[in-house]
């Protein structure tokens, strides 16, 4: 439509609810709070190889499975749920999720108000 605002190219984006509200309200945004960097970090990690729609669709699945991500009781989780890999590309998806770099295309509606709430 006309009247939509512009957003980032994301591939499946367009009139996906789920995937624009977090485009429009999540990505990019910068966060501060320990236990949700957590939990962009642990879902970063497992988006490797899926669609990041798969995993906004099971995001709520992911917080019951990681207690909330509450480090304390993730902690205790033992060995096995542990970290085979995080590497470059996974640590520059969570750098753009969490707000450390503004990656919204310069022609997007939110690349402007993103970057009025960085410091």
């Amino acid at each position: 439509m006309s009247g939509d605002p512009i957003r980032c190219g994301w591939r499946g984006l367009a009139g996906d609810p789920l995937y624009e509200a977090y485009h429009d309200t999540d990505w990019g945004v910068p966060e501060y709070d320990s236990r949700a960097l957590w939990e962009k970090l642990v879902l970063d990690g497992f988006q490797a190889g899926l669609s990041w729609i798969t995993i906004l669709r099971k995001r709520e699945a992911f917080r019951e499975a990681f207690a909330g991500f509450d480090p304390e009781i993730v902690a205790r989780f033992g060995e096995a749920q542990g970290y085979k890999f995080v590497g470059p590309v996974i640590v520059y998806a969570f750098m753009q999720a969490v707000g450390m770099v503004n990656d919204h295309l310069t022609c997007c509606f939110r690349h402007s108000e993103v970057a009025a709430m960085s410091p």
